[in-house]
């Protein structure tokens, strides 16, 4: 069997293990979120209009936390729909939960907006860490079916093959996203200055409006990179390690190592991370 072969080889989750029980929670959440696609009624805002809240959240959140403790019920959950809007607030929550043996970090739809205007790109992303350290990640889309898995140093597979992040060289030949968090006084301004500076050096800029689902495609090789100012733990936990399982970095914006408290992300295919690192550096556009 040669190295091409070896790849093609299927990644198999038995048991009631950690990543086991991540991958049913996000899956059977999933398809519930998805069957309640253009059904949404009740709508709040958290931070601004931009950041929605829907009554799916809510339930979807439930459902993964139920799923999660009858498994586990001695493990700690951080979940978006718990923590109050805004920086301090997350920061708060995240120094509260991370002192625990096990943490799992749920979103339970990352993309609402997508999801409230049918846009078929979001996601469920749930990480579990183990004092501090992420050591296992899953981020389903629902919409196109793929369930995106990693565990720390066993790899990053998606639909059970292998992933490998992409071999772009330069940001020239590069796919780039970024993202427009709901922070418009602060992150807002920051991440257009990303968006100007990087738009003319790059074959092509992106903004898809899930992150996790931006670290899946990071990690999958279809994006060569990503970076945003402004996100929380539960954007970023699972995809982190899916990039870094896959030959990926993810650092925070000056190019320091990624831990659960990093809320301004470069996350890239690794051979170009120098460069987008010092790109953000020279523009003043690393949120540090």
């Amino acid at each position: 069997m040669n190295e091409h072969e070896n790849e093609k080889v299927p990644y198999i989750v038995s048991g009631k293990s950690y990543t086991a029980v991540a991958i049913n929670a996000a899956s059977k959440a999933g398809e519930w979120i998805k069957s309640r696609l253009g059904t949404v009624e009740q709508l709040n805002t958290k931070q601004s209009s931009a950041d929605l809240v829907t009554e799916v959240d809510k339930g979807a959140e439930q459902m993964i936390r139920r799923l999660i403790l009858t498994h586990f019920p001695d493990h700690a959950i951080l979940g978006e729909e718990g923590v109050e809007p805004g920086a301090e607030a997350s920061a708060r929550a995240l120094e509260a939960a991370r002192e625990e043996e096990y943490l799992w970090i749920i979103d339970p739809v990352d993309g609402t907006t997508n999801f409230v205007h049918s846009l078929p790109f979001y996601s469920v992303s749930i990480a579990l860490a183990h004092r501090g350290e992420v050591i296992v990640g899953v981020i389903y889309d629902p919409s196109r079916d793929e369930m995106f898995v990693a565990e720390k140093g066993k790899g990053a597979y998606v639909h059970g093959n292998r992933m490998q992040a992409s071999r772009e060289e330069t940001l020239g030949d590069s796919l780039v996203c970024i993202g427009f968090p709901p922070d418009r006084a602060y992150a807002q301004p920051l991440n257009m200055k990303i968006t100007q500076v990087l738009t003319p050096q790059v074959r092509g800029i992106r903004a898809l409006g899930s992150a996790a689902l931006h670290l899946a495609y990071v990690a999958s090789g279809r994006l060569s990179a990503y970076c945003e100012i402004g996100l929380n733990a539960w954007d970023v936990a699972a995809g982190a390690l899916l990039v870094q399982e896959s030959g990926g970095t993810i650092t925070d914006t000056l190019g320091r190592p990624y831990d659960l408290s990093v809320r301004h992300i470069a996350a890239t295919n690794t051979a170009i991370h120098s460069q987008l690192i010092q790109v953000l550096k020279e523009a003043d556009a690393t949120g540090l």
